[in-house]
């Protein structure tokens, strides 16, 4: 077994002019500059002369979205996967993102009770665990080669973090995982060597939108 690559990359900009916490909602793709960035990640990776053999995404509409150009530009099939998809959440659906003071209706108070279950729904450590499993399914299938993992931003911090073994709790408008951004893992005969992170949209993310929850 050689060195193996597996990429987190978290999806592009989502139209939502409304600013709803789309968690698993379908029907939430991607805004023309969460196309641009897809475009631009599979440029990156063919670019550089990506070895990538594996791409998997969420089910997601905006995880599937992002995924086709990279899919297009290596002739691989997307593979969907439910381990990689948002955290379930409990303001699903609502405006509390554009309204934080929502947060205060004594209606949610007995959500917001146990801080490990800040996506107000899917503890972190059930993240963790279908994370870890999705990406030591793509680390053996790309095994000497490269994979992407299209996912979003709570599970592939969750997976970060924990690798990194940093606390769980955390101001989530404070997490630096940016649109389109990429968690990059390298592993050496299983063994994981290196941690890193790169933006390659940055210039895109000024004015963009993203949800603040979970």
């Amino acid at each position: 077994m050689s060195r193996t690559t597996v990429h987190l990359l978290r999806h592009g900009e989502v139209h939502n002019p409304d600013r709803v916490l789309y968690g698993r909602i379908p029907g939430y793709g991607l805004s023309e500059r969460g196309h641009r960035m897809a475009e631009r990640i599979a440029d990156t990776f063919t670019a550089r002369g990506a070895d990538l053999v594996h791409l998997v995404a969420s089910p997601l509409q905006r995880a599937q979205e992002t995924a086709a150009p990279l899919a297009a530009a290596f002739d691989l099939p997307v593979r969907t996967d439910e381990r990689v998809i948002e955290a379930e959440n409990f303001f699903e659906g609502s405006t509390v993102g554009k309204n934080p003071a929502e947060l205060l209706n004594p209606a949610h108070w007995a959500k917001l009770v146990n801080p490990m279950r800040p996506s107000w729904g899917e503890p972190y450590a059930e993240q963790a665990a279908r994370m870890y499993a999705a990406i030591r399914d793509a680390r053996a299938a790309a095994d000497g080669h490269e994979a992407v993992i299209v996912s979003h931003q709570l599970p592939i911090w969750v997976a970060r973090s924990t690798i990194l073994g940093r606390s769980m709790l955390h101001d989530p408008r404070r997490r630096r995982l940016t649109l389109a951004s990429l968690t990059t893992l390298t592993f050496e005969r299983g063994t994981l060597l290196a941690v890193d992170y790169t933006e390659p949209c940055a210039d895109l993310l000024p004015d963009a939108t993203t949800a603040v929850l979970p």
